[in-house]
């Protein structure tokens, strides 16, 4: 058995956490520099607050209907989510984090120990409210993907009250039945609208399609998809926790930065992220990408990218950083209001199977990494790193609406009055 575990609008419960006076109350979280809304509570759900809207173009409504505005607290969250899936390791044998508010669970000696597997979820879904107060979803499917189908009526579909088991034909039929195709895992939009043409309109369309003509058809992925809604398990674990074949970390400014040097800062700040996740998935580059442009709304639209070829493949950070700088001055264009940059590892390999170069020394220091990880893992991202790293305010993002760091600021740490 399996069981997906995933938290009710993961940011907007995340607000409400530390501050009781806003859990009744409707709340929307924005994107990175308050730009568009990406997160809705339950409570501001029913007032059609749409996601994905810029909030420019909604702040009037939102003001009207007294809508708690909040900027993108990602420390806080990172915490509250490492406590929720500390909780929730809890209850299985086997656990893969999948994203920052879903977590897979794997049950393989619990047959004898679960009686009934909807009072197991209500036990999940109590504890982590408890400790946690955040509120869950839990799924349970004999396949990954029935579990994704079950979390999705557990959440979203009305009769289910948080935990959804498929566990029997009548129960894959009745959720399967209720279920968008566009809403199984792994289908996306483009697929989807495809599918319909076809006349694959539900979930269980398309179950009832054959997965082998299917699988001619469009790829193997759609073919194990039909197979495990089917109850047929074709997704191993090492399948669910695929490594990414690309990192990105890009971001727009607080306010335009005409200086080569704040480009130079905000661009090492992504060079050392795309090396961290490189390393902690135990990944190497040989290619990497570097890019910065101007906003699209503005005259003489600027945009310009280059590509850096590793001789030997690398997940260094300092590595990274110098390949960056010499590409910089050509990056950098004298007059521009740079709005966007990034950086892009988009040249994956695995560690363990490094390709050596005979003609090429590798340069990485993992000894260094590993320290260099191992004080920012423990005291806080940002807590060391390069010198052209420098903190600029001209770059960093704007946050009018930051709630209090709770969790990752001394000043900010919860206080309660006894009287």
């Amino acid at each position: 058995m399996f069981a997906l575990v995933d938290a009710v609008s993961f940011y907007a419960s995340a607000e409400k956490v530390f501050d009781p006076a806003i859990r009744n109350k409707p709340v929307v979280v924005l994107t990175n520099n308050d730009g568009c809304i990406c997160a809705v509570c339950p409570i501001a759900r029913k007032l059609n607050i749409p996601k994905f809207q810029p909030y420019f173009k909604v702040k009037g409504y939102l003001a009207k209907h007294n809508v708690v505005i909040r900027s993108s607290n990602y420390e806080l969250y990172a915490d509250l989510s490492e406590k929720m899936m500390n909780i929730v390791g809890r209850y299985c044998d086997n656990q893969y984090v999948y994203s920052i508010d879903e977590s897979f669970l794997q049950f393989t000696g619990f047959k004898r120990l679960v009686d009934d597997w909807h009072e197991y979820g209500h036990n999940i879904r109590l504890a982590v409210w408890r400790e946690a107060k955040l509120p869950v979803g839990v799924g349970f499917g004999t396949t990954p993907t029935l579990a994704k189908a079950a979390n999705h009526a557990a959440k979203k579909l009305s009769g289910y009250n948080g935990v959804a088991i498929i566990d029997n034909e009548a129960s894959r039929q009745e959720i399967l039945t209720k279920m968008k195709v566009t809403d199984v895992w792994g289908i996306g939009t483009r697929l989807g609208k495809k599918l319909q043409l076809m006349g694959i309109h539900t979930a269980l369309d398309l179950a009832n399609c054959n997965a082998r003509d299917m699988g001619r058809l469009f790829s193997i992925v759609i073919e194990r998809t039909i197979s495990e809604l089917n109850g047929i398990q074709c997704l191993s674990w090492d399948d669910i926790k695929q490594v990414k074949k690309e990192i990105f970390s890009s971001r727009s400014f607080g306010k335009r930065i005409t200086h080569i040097e704040s480009l130079q800062s905000a661009l090492a700040a992504h060079c050392n992220i795309v090396a961290r996740k490189l390393r902690r998935q135990k990944s190497l580059t040989k290619r990497i990408v570097i890019f910065a442009s101007s906003s699209p709304h503005e005259n003489n639209y600027y945009k310009k990218f280059f590509m850096h070829d590793f001789a030997v493949a690398t997940s260094d950070t300092c590595i990274i950083t110098k390949a960056m700088n010499y590409i910089l001055p050509s990056l950098f264009q004298p007059g521009v209001r740079f709005y966007r940059c990034g950086v892009g590892a988009i040249e994956l390999e695995t560690a363990q199977f490094m390709q050596m170069d005979m003609f090429n020394i590798n340069k990485d220091k993992p000894e260094l990494m590993a320290c260099f990880d191992k004080i920012n893992n423990r005291f806080g991202q940002g807590t060391l790193k390069l010198a052209c790293e420098k903190s600029a305010v001209s770059w960093q993002m704007k946050r009018y609406f930051l709630s209090p760091q709770f969790t990752s600021r001394w000043r900010d740490i919860p206080k309660i009055y006894c009287k």
